[in-house]
This record gives structure tokens, C-alpha cells and sequence, in this order.
């Protein structure tokens, strides 16, 4: 998993609430369990204006215009900024992979659904949580200037603001860790590969008949 320090980068606002997962990855995308692929499907119903399944190239597909992912002046956003009880519905890890997929490597937010919220962190995607006053004003920036840089500061738990400002958000010591560490559950248990090994040599030695 890739590891998150510290991130400059442009944000995309997304000024919708309640924003589900059936929104950010469709349900006939979710054939597909490769992790890796779902970024041109982020958003689909939005972003496109005829229907799209695995087997259509999203290139062939005719883009809405009004919806700000295909704005050119927001090309290149590593944040996405969205309002209050982002990623609810169902449960799907796609809506993680489609956004990481397509560049995000952080959300910023009032709140979340607790699952999808779980899910970021198993992918790398530091999901924070703001106060609204201090969404809005980086909805303010980020809509005054496209191009305007705002800083995800994860060891000092800090989202800096071009002008100066700067809000501190709260992270469960657990998730900050592995974060800024790169790990993933699978990677957390590879760190005790040698004390696995020596408990199943040891296991194997002990009771030699559930190895025959």
C-alpha cells in the first residue's frame, strides 16, 4: 500500500451530500474484483450522459459536461472535497479502489459512512473529517481558484490552506500508523512472517499427522 506523509495538491469540489456508493461505483461495475481498472467508472451516471457497463471502452462515451470531474480546470485534483455522510449505502470496497484509481488520494469531509470510511484506510485513502465551517471555506478557495494548493499535513494532522490557515483533524492512532507506514492488513501481518513461520515449524514438529 502506498504510504501517505504529506500531500500538496488541487482539490475537487464535489457539492453534493449524501453521496452513496451505488453514486461513486455503480453496481454493474462490481463484477470486477482486480482492485485496479474502476477509475474511468467513478461517478458514472454523473459523469457520462448515456449508460456504460465493464464491456463498453468509457472512451467511446459522450461526457457531461455540468459535472465538475470533467472540467478541465479541476484536471489533476488529488483531493476531493464533499459535504456531510459521504459513502453511505452499500458496502463495496470499489468505491475506495474507483477513487484511488482515479488519482484521489485523500477525502475531505463533515462526516462519513462508518464502512466506506473503514474501508479507506484497509486502501490507503486518508479520509478526513473537517468541521463544516472549515469545509466550506475550502469549498470558498478551491471555487475562487481552480489551481489554489492545499496541503494534507498527516504526522502533524493538519489541512493547510494557501492563505495561511490551517484546521487540525482527529485520526485513530491505528490507521495514522499504518498510513504514513504504507501498510495494509496483509502487510501488518508480514511483519510477524518469522514468528509465523517459528509457531508453524513448531506446529509442525508437535503434531507431524495433520501434515501427512
Amino acid at each position: 500500500m502506498k504510504a501517505f506523509t504529506q500531500v500538496t495538491a488541487k482539490a475537487l469540489p464535489l457539492d453534493r451530500p449524501n453521496v452513496d456508493t451505488d453514486a461513486i461505483i455503480p453496481k454493474q461495475y462490481l463484477k470486477s474484483i482486480k482492485r485496479t481498472g474502476f477509475g474511468p467508472f467513478l461517478f458514472d451516471d454523473w459523469r457520462y450522459l448515456d449508460p456504460g457497463t465493464l464491456d463498453v471502452d468509457p472512451a467511446t462515451r459522450r461526457l457531461n459536461p455540468d459535472f465538475v470531474l470533467n472540467d478541465a480546470k479541476h484536471a489533476g485534483a488529488e483531493i476531493l472535497l464533499a459535504r456531510d455522510n459521504f459513502g453511505c449505502g452499500s458496502s463495496r470496497e470499489h468505491a475506495v479502489w474507483a477513487l484511488d484509481d482515479q488519482g484521489f488520494r485523500a477525502v475531505i469531509a463533515p462526516s462519513y459512512a462508518d464502512i466506506f470510511f473503514s474501508n479507506c484506510f484497509k486502501n490507503g485513502l486518508l479520509p478526513v473529517a473537517l468541521k463544516e465551517d472549515e469545509v466550506q471555506a475550502l469549498f470558498e478557495v478551491v471555487n475562487a481558484d481552480a489551481n489554489a494548493s492545499i496541503t494534507i499535513d498527516l504526522p502533524a494532522q493538519q489541512v493547510r490552506l494557501p492563505d495561511g490557515r490551517s484546521f487540525a483533524f482527529d485520526i485513530n492512532p491505528h490507521h495514522k500508523h499504518n498510513l504514513v507506514n504504507g501498510l495494509d492488513e496483509i502487510g501488518l501481518t508480514l511483519q510477524s512472517a518469522d514468528a509465523i513461520r517459528a509457531y508453524e515449524a513448531k506446529r509442525r514438529a508437535q503434531t507431524p499427522w495433520l501434515f501427512a
